[in-house]
């Protein structure tokens, strides 16, 4: 079984992450949250492995010297590369918690990016300094949960014209923008093939490019907002005959692209 991987902020705890100065037999504190949650939680004993990362791609293997205190002994350490074609979700807000499940799928599927979204036809509203903790904390967990090195980096909340924006962008820079809705007439296996070519792509130049898929709400997304996203360069797809809640469409196309650009083997 693959050791727990505990998240720890490098701004408020005490880790390095300097290559420099962690090497294996280096003795590390861990700090409290995850002491607590390691030795109270996970009932962690000595000589268990466990993995710290800090979310940016460190990964820190160590081995649990003394529970009571708190320490545990480096075993590796070693940074993994950010992808080169980027996952991002666009998901709107939804009711009865459908956002934060959508979110905590994507994460361990893999998604690098979560950006909220105030869709016109959307119920829930975000609330600054409340929501945006909410989601953060979702995405802590389900980061910890499937052993990511990555914690997907949350956004500020935009409006449908700043979707836009972000549509005009992709664009400019060779990104490519995704919108699942129900009354789209292109398939996924074409979305797949623009997938394919912007990944080669990337590959050939080295530079990073980002693939964004639009959710909408329960209510789904409103003509007007469909318009303006092709408008300004987005893909209007449909994944299929079966018609998705707002939790399981981002997920299910999420892992479709991941399979396209080679995450899953």
């Amino acid at each position: 079984m693959t050791d727990a991987l505990f998240l720890f902020d490098p701004t408020v705890d005490d880790v390095p992450v300097n290559s420099d100065e962690l090497h294996a037999g280096w003795k590390l504190t861990l700090p409290a949250h995850i002491k607590r949650h390691a030795v109270q939680a996970m009932r962690l004993k000595s000589g268990d492995g466990l993995q710290l990362s800090d979310g940016n791609g460190l990964r820190i293997h160590a081995v649990m010297s003394d529970p009571e205190a708190g320490l545990a002994e480096v075993d590796e350490v070693w940074r993994e590369p950010e992808p080169v074609t980027r996952l991002a979700l666009i998901q709107a807000l939804a009711k009865t918690g459908h956002d934060e499940q959508a979110i905590d799928m994507a994460t361990q599927i893999g998604v690098d990016q979560v950006i909220p979204w105030q869709a016109d036809r959307s119920i829930a509203k975000w609330k600054a300094g409340r929501t945006d903790k909410k989601w953060s904390a979702v995405l802590t967990a389900a980061t910890e949960q499937s052993r990511r090195a990555f914690k997907p980096q949350l956004e500020e909340c935009v409006s449908s014209k700043q979707v836009v924006a972000i549509c005009r962008r992709a664009c400019v820079h060779g990104d490519l923008v995704v919108v699942l809705h129900q009354d789209a007439t292109d398939t996924w296996n074409g979305v797949e093939a623009k997938v394919t070519q912007l990944m080669e792509r990337s590959l050939a130049d080295g530079k990073p490019r980002t693939v964004n898929v639009v959710v909408g709400p329960e209510g789904g997304i409103s003509e007007q907002e469909v318009e303006e996203f092709t408008q300004a360069g987005a893909i209007s797809c449909v994944l299929g005959s079966n018609i998705l809640r707002a939790a399981t469409a981002g997920p299910v196309a999420l892992s479709l692209l991941s399979r396209a650009l080679g995450r899953y083997e």
